[in-house]
């Protein structure tokens, strides 16, 4: 199994941004190896910090390929993905992007569309720890 780690740098001072992180977080049967994640990463950073109003910096992606995953009684490439965000979220965000995850996957790692599922999270700061504390 391999996975794949990234956030962008926060700086200093700007807390009260940080407070509506977003993380994504997608698990997928399909083999990472050979394949440019770096890509992934930065295209679903820049899908996410955009659709939900959030700086780039804040946004913490984290993808997890060769996790064996049955959709639908097969083992045919699919993928499941987690959204949490501290605000940000609704219905109409939640449409936007399961599209634009969705069509990311599709490109990037042939998963169709029809075989991903994405559930959302809008957590309350004190439910999320960051450097030793909470929001």
């Amino acid at each position: 199994m391999r996975y794949v780690l990234y956030s962008s740098s926060a700086t200093a001072g700007k807390v009260t941004v940080l407070r509506k992180m977003p993380c994504l977080n997608v698990t997928t049967n399909v083999s990472l190896d050979g394949v440019d994640t770096s890509s992934i990463l930065s295209e679903a950073t820049a899908t996410v910090a955009n659709i939900i109003g959030k700086p780039e910096a804040y946004v913490m992606i984290v993808l997890k390929g060769s996790v064996p995953i049955s959709f639908g009684g097969n083992e045919q490439p699919a993928a499941y993905g987690e959204l949490i965000s501290i605000g940000g979220i609704n219905p109409s965000t939640n449409k936007e992007l399961s599209a634009a995850i969705s069509s990311i996957l599709e490109t990037k790692l042939s998963v169709p569309k029809s075989r991903f599922y994405l559930k959302f999270y809008d957590s309350k700061g004190s439910n999320l720890g960051w450097n030793g504390s909470t929001f």
